[in-house]
């Protein structure tokens, strides 16, 4: 695996997704009952991030000062500050002003423990050996944590459903190989045969218009109910293609989640838009509960 999620930590698709997993584990905490977190695709953990005057090959500067930069001293609607601000305790600590970035950036497994409850358990795997050592390095100690080093695609096959009963499976793979989208799908056909009962949440990148196509097509061609699809974008398509949005595909997705996202997308979106009047985001209902 070449993926190395440091140089990518904090952009805006992290800010979309880990918004997206602080609501479902915000719905999952409205019962007593414990729940499960299973991130099939944990790894590291915590990122450092560079200082915002540094420069990749093409001059460009760190990708978090477009993503999470852009969260740093925003003041949004009232509702929409009620909706992120979970995620942003998560960044920015809790009941910090959220004004000045921070100089380390949280990754699911961690916006998922520090959000879970004393009940709550967390399975993360990696299967990278550096990251897997900086994730067992960051929970060692820590009882409700699981870290498996191990291919995460396996993991609904082998480890589903857990004892738990309730929870999530989040999978957000790097997208090295087009392949990544049939994967999901078939996690998507596992997960949902051995855990009916829990959230699924699937992030893919919006680059290659037809594959995202065909990876839809694909999913409704499954047949399994209850599927939805809510996407970013920061920037317009073009050629040849580039990472200009993203989105994240749900099954059993919280009643409410739809109805805060039609809330919070409307403002985030040009906050994190490449451009006046770039941004743009959409919900779509791909099968029926």
């Amino acid at each position: 695996m070449n993926y190395r999620h440091d140089y990518h930590a904090g952009n805006f698709a992290d800010v979309f997704k880990h918004i997206v997993l602080a609501r479902v584990i915000a719905y999952l905490k409205n019962k007593d009952k414990a729940f499960r977190v299973s991130d099939i695709h944990g790894g590291a953990g915590r990122y450092r991030l560079p200082p915002a005057s540094d420069r990749d090959h093409r001059g460009n500067p760190p990708e978090w000062v477009s993503g999470i930069g852009r969260l740093a001293g925003w003041t949004p609607g009232a509702e929409t500050l009620a909706l992120i601000r979970p995620y942003l305790d998560c960044v920015f600590g809790e009941g910090v002003a959220a004004t000045e970035t921070p100089g380390t950036y949280p990754g699911s497994p961690l916006i998922a423990m520090t959000l879970m409850r004393g009940q709550d358990r967390l399975s993360a795997y990696e299967l990278h050996p550096e990251a897997a050592a900086r994730l067992k390095a960051l929970f060692a100690g820590n009882h409700r944590a699981r870290i498996i080093e191990l291919d995460g695609w396996l993991a609904p096959g082998a480890h589903l459903p857990p004892k738990e009963k309730r929870g999530l499976l989040l999978a957000d793979p790097p997208f090295e190989e087009a392949a990544d989208f049939d994967r999901m799908v078939a996690a998507l056909v596992t997960t949902t045969r051995r855990w009916q009962g829990g959230v699924q949440a699937y992030w893919y990148p919006l680059k290659h218009a037809e594959r995202v196509r065909r990876f839809k097509r694909a999913l409704a061609e499954t047949e399994i109910s209850d599927l939805i699809a809510i996407e970013l974008e920061i920037d317009r398509a073009a050629q040849p293609p580039k990472l200009h949005g993203c989105g994240m595909i749900l099954r059993r997705a919280p009643y409410s989640l739809e109805a805060e996202m039609r809330q919070l997308l409307p403002e985030l979106t040009p906050r994190l838009a490449s451009a006046p009047g770039r941004g743009a985001w959409r919900i779509e209902r791909l099968s029926t509960e």
